[in-house]
């Protein structure tokens, strides 16, 4: 029996400079934290010769040629797992389609469970790259390489994507202080919104190769406020880390159509009325969590209650992908 997990993801800067539509040309940077919410992969031998797959659906299958679940089969060929007397459960904390990066935390927990049942040592970055290529690479998937990375090295992380493919990680330098003031006053609130990523990260990509003169200024400016957003949090300003955020949701919200929509906007304002100092929408757009940056978190709690929203309280994730147990 093999467990392993790997936490979801929050970013606090830069994010959407990390598709190869952007980064091949101009390099990318991004600041992202993982969170104690995760995606947790079961793997155990069994007695009958098929692969059981429990996930949203159950499938039971001889081969893998056979696996419906397009990360599952690429996954067992990429590690070149060919025996079929395998069953593999997937569970979560919080549903997919909200933003928090599970596709890629769903991939690289797969991706360390079958590893570990082959007795392989993998390091957070070859852990990471092969996520990349499965999700990219062999399914086309037009996202960008930051939910693996992250679910991979855990904690609250640097990273510079280079036109070559090359990823380079470091933990950002925020002292103790300032990361317990961080993690007390970042608040996440569920919209109730679930949506697929696909479509508006498509259009970025689409608008990015043709070279769109909107979008990649837009994603300049989003990189650049990446940067700031690392001084402001190394140096403890985490007022001038909300009002960043807030500038970039703002910036954020010209990429797409699809981005929000009236609602989204409406509590947003509501938040920013009631003691948010700046917040975000996580992840592509369209739905998910609402972040805010607030020190009256209870004037702010109260008044997303009152609109009818669910807080999910979070802390920080340093541990990364991660076997739970092996045995």
């Amino acid at each position: 029996m093999i467990i392993t997990r790997s936490p979801l993801r929050i970013s606090l800067g830069g994010g959407g400079t990390d598709l190869p539509s952007y980064y091949e040309n101009h390099s990318g940077f991004l600041i992202a934290a993982a969170i104690d919410k995760y995606v947790y992969i079961t793997l155990h031998r069994t007695f009958v010769q098929e692969l059981i797959l429990k996930y949203s659906r159950l499938e039971r299958v001889k081969s893998v040629d056979e696996v419906e679940h397009p990360i599952i089969r690429e996954a067992l060929k990429m590690l070149g797992v060919t025996n079929p007397y395998l069953e593999i459960t997937s569970m979560a904390d919080i549903p997919a389609g909200t933003g928090l990066g599970s596709s890629g935390s769903f991939t690289t927990a797969l991706l360390k469970a079958l590893h570990a049942w082959q007795m392989n040592l993998v390091h957070p970055a070859q852990l990471a790259e092969q996520a990349c290529d499965i999700e990219i690479n062999r399914l086309g998937e037009p996202i960008g390489k930051q939910d693996q990375y992250i679910a991979a090295y855990g904690g609250i992380t640097c990273f510079k994507f280079m036109p070559d493919g090359r990823v380079e990680a470091w933990p950002l330098k925020i002292l103790e202080e300032t990361l317990y003031n961080l993690e007390d006053n970042l608040l996440l609130f569920f919209t109730g919104y679930s949506r697929t990523a696909a479509s508006i990260l498509k259009e970025q990509k689409t608008k990015t190769l043709a070279v769109d003169k909107s979008m990649v200024d837009n994603l300049h400016f989003v990189k650049d406020l990446g940067r700031q957003s690392q001084r402001a949090l190394e140096s403890g300003d985490l007022k001038e880390f909300a009002r960043l955020m807030d500038i970039h949701w703002q910036r954020k919200k010209e990429r797409s159509g699809g981005m929000s929509n009236m609602q989204i906007n409406e509590w947003y304002d509501h938040a920013m009325a009631n003691g948010a100092l700046g917040g975000k929408l996580i992840g592509a757009g369209g739905g998910g969590f609402l972040m805010f940056y607030a020190e009256e978190k209870t004037k702010l709690r109260h008044a997303m209650r009152e609109k009818g929203l669910t807080e999910v309280r979070f802390r920080f994730d340093f541990e990364g992908t991660k076997i739970v147990i092996q045995g």
